[in-house]
């Protein structure tokens, strides 16, 4: 599959909160929660507000002349933070769009401009059971810290 991985436009940084919901792991034979759980304080903090904090970098992946997947980046207090100079990684492909190597790139383009930007290293939670788990180790993720359901992970750039 063709694809184009490239910098948000700002007018684009609302589709955020359709790959907020697309992020959202939801094991097999579980109902989806509404898309009104994005608006939960929780999931806000990933993008409310985006583009108006310095840390925040966002890059979409473009396929078949429409956005199909986003990774971004900010300093949060969210499930994944370490400290106030840690960027906490998103990313989220439209299901259909899975599979084809769009989040590997997606991961790897997002390391390498944090690394152009002087940061020595990003963080990011995971539930326990969500595939993109091998993702984030292949990426060279580790696993800094547990609670029951997920995973904290680290990568020094």
């Amino acid at each position: 599959m063709d694809y184009t991985i490239r910098q948000i436009d700002e007018s684009e940084y609302p589709l955020l909160n359709d790959f907020l919901y697309e992020a959202i792991f939801i094991p097999e034979g579980v109902t989806p929660p509404p898309k009104s759980i994005i608006n939960s304080p929780e999931l806000q903090v990933y993008v409310k507000g985006f583009g108006e904090q310095p840390h925040d970098t966002a890059l979409v992946a473009e396929a078949e002349g429409k956005v199909v997947g986003a990774v971004w980046v900010r300093v949060m207090n969210d499930y994944g933070h370490i400290d106030d100079d840690t960027p906490s990684f998103a990313i989220s492909l439209y299901k259909e769009y899975r599979g084809f190597g769009i989040g590997t790139a997606l991961m790897s383009a997002m390391l390498d401009v944090l690394k152009e930007n002087g940061y020595k290293r990003a963080s990011l939670a995971v539930q326990k059971e969500n595939y993109a788990l091998k993702l984030y180790l292949k990426a060279g993720f580790e696993i800094i810290g547990e609670n029951k359901e997920e995973y904290i992970m680290l990568i020094r750039l």
